[in-house]
């Protein structure tokens, strides 16, 4: 019934960060340069919005081309609660080729080697851009809050909040539409 110390601190308000995202053309010079072991953390991250703890928990036995799913299991997602990501045709484009057996990310390495990646081709790499990305560039094209949460496992809230109107749907139809370079291998050979 008495009040402690931690009672008596007084609360700060936490500023939000703004949301950066990669442009087309800089997600599309990364995924091109991308050596074929990076290609599903950056186009499953990009073209998804899963969360890199949540991809780094996922097996390729999630990722269904055929029904063109990813699902993310209760025990997988950081919100404990099932949910399904719709696969678009160029993240289909991008895995169909790749061996899809056991971890989607073999090695925790595979995040400080995408960012590193970035760096040498002179892109900033900003904290959740893949994330922030997808989830952008999604509204913009479903104008839906709520479906795009269901997507991210997120609330409608917090999209409508921080990630409408960040970018036009032509701009995000050409996020889309980043396919892989005709004629490279992405089977693992180089």
């Amino acid at each position: 019934d008495q009040a402690t110390a931690a009672c008596k601190l007084r609360k700060l308000k936490v500023v939000d960060d703004a949301i950066e995202v990669f442009t087309p053309e800089q997600m599309r010079t990364i995924l091109h340069a991308a050596p074929p072991h990076l290609v599903p953390l950056l186009a499953i991250g990009a073209f998804s919005g899963i969360r890199m703890a949540e991809l780094a928990r996922l097996d390729w036995s999630a990722v269904n081309l055929e029904r063109r799913i990813i699902e993310v299991r209760a025990g997988q997602a950081n919100t404990a609660s099932r949910r399904v990501i719709p696969i678009p045709d160029n993240l289909a484009a991008w895995l169909q080729p790749l061996p899809r057996r056991g971890k989607v990310l073999p090695h925790q390495s595979l995040q400080r080697e995408v960012t590193a990646l970035a760096k040498s081709l002179g892109i900033a790499w900003p904290r959740n851009v893949l994330r922030h990305s997808f989830i952008s560039y999604r509204i913009a094209i479903v104008k839906s809050a709520d479906q795009v949460a269901l997507e991210a496992g997120n609330s409608a809230a917090i999209i409508f909040k921080h990630y409408r109107e960040l970018t036009t749907e032509d701009v995000a139809t050409e996020w889309f539409s980043i396919l892989p370079k005709e004629g490279r291998p992405l089977d693992g050979a180089v």
